[in-house]
């Protein structure tokens, strides 16, 4: 297994950071290798990438997700990976991006890759162009707010009923 961590900070509000990491369907506008992803319901995306000439598809479960400071996932099948995103504040205009995938290259040419260091270089470009795309936009294209636990979406708190004043008459 192998793993990958690092940071990138990003010249927007943690709101606008996070909110647009939740539009996966976006992803291939700046991640090299993700051909296409479809998100069917709230935890689950279907993924298309291509990497060394090797397209694969496979299907990912977002686990753990609150709004504005982490999204969690695993894949459902080969390849075989897991992931964490972390959101951080750095005052009102920018935050720091924290990731950590753990994965096992499946077949030849993603060994070879690992071993090379281009799975490596591929996230760390990957988050490089997360940053220039969402500073690019200069908003969120999108957003799902969400909270996810244990791979679950959770019921979202409904606000308590306003009471209105009753004055005795008479």
């Amino acid at each position: 297994m192998s793993v990958i961590e690092g940071s990138v900070d990003v010249n927007v509000p943690v709101k606008a950071a996070y909110n647009q990491w939740t539009q996966f369907e976006s992803f291939p506008q700046f991640m090299d290798g993700v051909e296409r992803v479809d998100k069917p319901q709230a935890t689950l995306s279907h993924w298309v990438t291509r990497f060394g000439g090797v397209t694969r598809e496979f299907d990912a479960k977002v686990v753990e997700q609150r709004p504005d400071e982490q999204v969690s996932w695993h894949s459902l099948e080969e390849p075989y990976h897991t992931g964490s995103v972390q959101f951080e504040p750095l005052g009102d205009t920018a935050c720091r991006v924290t990731y950590r995938v753990e994965f096992t290259p499946h077949g030849l040419v993603e060994r070879a890759g690992d071993a090379l260091g281009a799975v490596r270089r591929q996230v760390h470009g990957s988050l490089r162009g997360f940053k220039e795309y969402v500073e690019g936009q200069g908003a969120a294209t999108g957003e799902w707010r969400g909270t996810i636990s244990d791979g679950h979406v959770q019921p979202q708190a409904k606000p308590e009923p306003r009471q209105v004043p009753h004055w005795p008459t008479g």
